[in-house]
């Protein structure tokens, strides 16, 4: 029970990776807030059902005022904010293509949530972390940045963005006693991957095939990644991007 008494805010937390992440820190001890545009209530009853305590908060993490009721919740319902975990953002719905066909629109959909979410998370929390006396803040990345993957040319973008946050705000919150590190995963199995039919086929086995570990990625592989960096054991460790993806690139 690493996280007994500690609240953790997962932001599109309601299905897939998210999802997955809140039950493994909730497992931990952790007060769990599930923030996600549609299912969180589900989501949240699925898992105070199994002893979890739990709450559910409708947001779209590119509205600043659903970030900022997200913090306040949180703080009514637990008096803490301890971790948040900036998971939401977009790529399962994505089809790969040519960067000439990527319409600006896309752009700026997916930078809105996935970047700019994510700093109004952060935005949204650092006060109570700050009155508290530090917190962790644990980034979704991706290993596609670090590897170059063509054909999502804005989703990498976005990825690249948030490796380059992590470190920033590192620098700019370690003063507070807040730690700032990312988590990139591999290509994973995803309830919404598995969704996507396109992605599938076009991902699926040139993933399995570049792996160390010769197996498919499932949301749960990156569960002990998360406890870690919102646990003591990682009390030392910031700025850093930890690459989750079964030794397809080595970082």
């Amino acid at each position: 029970m690493k996280l007994a008494g500690k609240t953790a805010i997962i932001t599109g937390g309601a299905m897939g990776i998210g999802r997955a992440l809140a039950e493994g820190l909730a497992a931990e001890g952790a007060n769990i807030v599930i923030a996600d545009r549609a299912g969180a209530e589900q989501a949240a009853a699925e898992m105070a059902a199994s002893g979890c305590a739990t709450l559910a908060v409708a947001c779209d993490v590119s509205s600043e005022d659903d970030t900022e009721c997200m913090a306040a919740r949180a703080i009514e319902a637990f008096g803490t904010i301890d971790i948040l975990v900036n998971n939401a953002g977009i790529y399962s719905s994505l089809t790969p293509q040519p960067f000439e066909e990527q319409t600006a629109q896309e752009w700026r959909d997916i930078l809105d949530v996935n970047v700019v979410g994510s700093f109004l998370s952060c935005k949204a929390v650092v006060a109570q972390m700050r009155a508290q006396g530090g917190g962790r803040i644990i980034n979704l990345s991706s290993g596609t940045p670090f590897k170059g993957v063509p054909y999502l040319l804005h989703y990498v973008a976005s990825k690249g963005a948030i490796n380059a946050i992590t470190k920033a705000l590192a620098k700019e919150l370690g003063g507070d006693g807040i730690l700032v590190n990312g988590i990139a995963p591999g290509f994973t199995l995803s309830d919404g991957v598995m969704a996507n039919p396109v992605q599938l086929e076009k991902l699926k086995d040139i993933s399995l095939q570049a792996r160390t570990l010769r197996r498919d990625q499932i949301p749960a592989d990156l569960i002990g990644a998360a406890v870690y960096f919102a646990s003591a054991d990682s009390a030392f460790v910031t700025g850093q991007t930890l690459v989750v993806d079964g030794g397809a690139y080595f970082h």
